[in-house]
């Protein structure tokens, strides 16, 4: 009974278990499959650099309070984060990555650089 390879269809000869006839279908097959998952990340994943990437320009200091105007003009998208913080008293962080901003009195946001103690 012959098989055919899963990428292409050519007719498979050799072991039983075989499913591709040669390393470009396998690999071929493979990134076709893998390319529906990747593709919903990626825009997500383009947003969230971006968010990363203005708050480390603007954050010159640990702490720094910056306008949501000055965010917003700068093409920040206050829906993408990476994680919340919760603070014991009662606060939340919204993180992207290392950055976290926290929303004070009306339009003014506090953000901080989260700094990663080294490894010893």
């Amino acid at each position: 009974m012959e098989r055919p390879c899963l990428d292409c269809g050519t007719a498979l000869r050799g072991r039983t278990d075989k499913k591709f006839c040669d390393d470009h279908c396998r690999s071929n097959y493979n990134n076709h499959r893998k390319a529906g998952a990747a593709s919903a990340l990626r825009p997500v994943n383009a947003i969230l650099r971006k968010n990363h990437s203005i708050l480390s320009r603007l954050c010159t200091r640990d702490k720094i309070k910056l306008k949501r105007e000055d965010l917003l003009r700068n093409g920040f998208d206050l829906n993408y984060h990476t994680h919340l913080y919760n603070t014991q008293t009662g606060n939340t962080y919204y993180f992207c990555y290392d950055y976290g901003y926290m929303r004070l009195d009306g339009e003014v946001f506090l953000v901080v650089k989260k700094h990663r103690k080294p490894l010893s």
